[in-house]
């Protein structure tokens, strides 16, 4: 079988072990970060635009507090199970390329080891260089090398989604009781300001996180989050309080 063609970025040179390892490190904490902040950010806006819109509808505390509650919770299992569905699939397609690799070394060693060597000479390696690289990847661990080389996966280390699944709830759980707290131990008609300063708090403080663990313009990131949970927050308190009206 002739070798597959590959379309890779010309000109760089090939990463150091250690390079491999912080990439490697780094596309696990950007998975992680991407499940936390993602939902923390939902707990805080679903929960704070749900008790928000009960509360403008003239709710008292026990309807609100039930209100939160219940969407905490279905919010923290819908979380759980999107991430955990999604992170599968990934995970599944994964495994999939990894065992048509494996196959493709078993049958086709030939083909596939100057796929690898001029995989390395497109990243900049002269052919010289590259078939020795291979020649020694592919003696160390042949699957290892085209997995990394080829398709950017550690097989070794595939993605787990219970712990995708777990981070989501927990952060969603999280994020969610702090406009619930705020709106309950609030009282009159200070309750919505206070919950809304309270959210767009702790979406400020999200937004800072994720922007610094990702090295990423923290403004930028402070302001989607804190315009974003704003603009639900008041969507929701207008419907509450055209309910509001239409039921006084």
């Amino acid at each position: 079988m002739p070798a597959r063609q590959r379309f890779t970025k010309r000109g760089a040179s090939p990463a150091t072990h250690q390079q491999v390892e912080q990439s490697e490190h780094s596309g696990a904490r950007l998975n992680w970060l991407r499940a936390g902040v993602l939902g923390a950010n939902d707990g805080i806006v679903a929960t704070s635009g749900l008790v928000i819109g009960v509360a403008a509808a003239g709710a008292g505390n026990l309807a609100i507090l039930t209100a939160g509650l219940a969407g905490l919770a279905a919010g923290a299992l819908s979380m759980a199970a999107g991430e955990y569905v999604s992170v599968s699939t990934q995970r599944d397609t994964e495994a999939a390329l990894l065992a048509k690799e494996r196959w493709e070394l078993e049958t086709f060693p030939d083909e596939e080891f100057d796929e690898l060597a001029g995989l390395y000479e497109a990243k900049g390696l002269t052919p010289e260089l590259a078939k020795t690289v291979a020649e020694q990847l592919t003696a160390h661990d042949a699957l290892a090398a085209h997995a990394e080389a080829e398709l950017k996966i550690d097989h070794e280390e595939l993605v787990n989604p219970w712990h995708a699944a777990l981070a989501s709830m927990c952060s969603f759980i999280v994020g969610a009781v702090l406009p619930l707290l705020a709106i309950m131990l609030a009282s009159g008609v200070v309750r919505v300001p206070i919950t809304v300063v309270a959210a767009a708090a702790a979406l400020a403080l999200t937004g800072w996180i994720s922007a610094w663990l990702g090295k990423a313009r923290i403004a930028t990131a402070v302001a989607r989050n804190v315009v974003g949970g704003l603009l639900a927050m008041g969507v929701t308190y207008l419907i509450g309080s055209l309910v509001g009206m239409h039921l006084a």
